[in-house]
């Protein structure tokens, strides 16, 4: 078995470090924020294919992902994950979504709010992303692993690969341009009694119930980095959510967060050999970290085997010389 470093501590790098460890590696994740202080936090983390490419490898990620998160909910009420039906609405006509055959019970929408043309409902999994994250990081500790802050100036060396899962910190760790942020602003609300989540693509403009909460969005600001909320944005996000949940206007605002979603032109999942380390790079999610997460996980584990089955055939063809 390997000695893995998991640079970054999003929902993409622990569940990367919770497969390893599964698979009986020694595993320790580094990262300058702790779980609770990533993007991954802020996230409204439903299960939904958002600004990730390509179509083909993202379907089996997300198909995977489902899988697994439909289990956790049903077996594991813990990890903070359930299965909530909703609705996505359009403005005009369109035909089903490339991922419609992953979800539960898709199909159309006849009854919608007043503007809307068309639209579907499906069942899915949403994640309350402080539980979700703070169960995951027990997991690796549980598992034997560790969570250590630590920031980096490059990826480390010392183990025998390195899962380089650190977002938009793949611009200076692996030197890539192309990862660029995202912003996102949510507004927190309180809990209701809102058991359906609503989704309109085209503001974006959703609202994602949680156990405690209501999570209301939101933004797709690309190219921007400023981290705090903008009270302006948090009172268009509320004008568009009212449409598609008139209840949020006697709702109590408890919160405002930001995020900044790592986009790519396509998910990195790959493997590089460099001269003093292995690397397998897993990074440009968009903001389908929780979407790919665990599907993800399963392919940086199996190529992480890989290197080691190939390092033993290395080690044992030099002996044999």
């Amino acid at each position: 078995m390997a000695r893995v470093t998991v640079v970054g501590a999003g929902v993409v790098g622990l569940s990367c470090a919770v497969r390893l460890l599964e698979g009986g590696h020694r595993v320790d994740v580094l990262a300058r924020e702790l779980p609770l202080e990533t993007t991954s936090h802020v996230a409204a983390a439903i299960w939904y294919p958002y600004l990730a490419e390509p179509r083909e490898r993202v379907l089996g990620w997300g198909g995977r992902t489902f899988e697994v998160l439909a289990d956790l909910a049903a077996t594991t009420p813990e990890a903070g994950v359930r299965l909530l039906p909703g609705t996505e609405v359009l403005t005009g006509a369109s035909p089903d979504p490339w991922w419609a055959g992953v979800v539960t019970g898709f199909g159309r929408e006849p009854l919608l709010p007043a503007g809307y043309a068309d639209g579907w409902g499906f069942t899915t999994p949403v994640a309350d992303m402080p539980v979700y994250l703070t169960w995951l990081r027990r997991r690796v500790a549980d598992l034997g692993g560790t969570v250590t802050r630590l920031t980096l100036s490059e990826l480390p060396v010392g183990s025998d690969v390195v899962v380089n899962c650190s977002g938009l910190g793949a611009r200076h760790l692996a030197a890539d341009g192309s990862v660029v942020p995202v912003r996102g602003q949510v507004v927190v609300v309180e809990q209701f009694g809102l058991s359906r989540w609503w989704l309109d693509e085209g503001g974006p403009t959703y609202v994602i119930p949680r156990e405690h909460e209501i999570i209301v969005g939101g933004t797709e600001q690309r190219g921007a980095w400023e981290p705090q909320p903008d009270p302006a944005t948090a009172d268009a996000i509320m004008a568009r959510a009212l449409r598609l949940v008139p209840e949020l206007g006697g709702a109590r605002v408890i919160g405002h967060r930001v995020g900044l979603r790592p986009a790519r032109p396509s998910v990195r999942l790959e493997r590089e050999s460099r001269s003093s380390r292995d690397v397998v790079h897993c990074y440009g999610h968009g903001g389908s970290g929780l979407t790919l997460s665990q599907g993800c996980a399963g392919e940086v584990a199996e190529l992480v085997a890989e290197l080691m089955t190939g390092s033993r055939t290395r080690l044992t063809t030099g002996s044999a010389g």
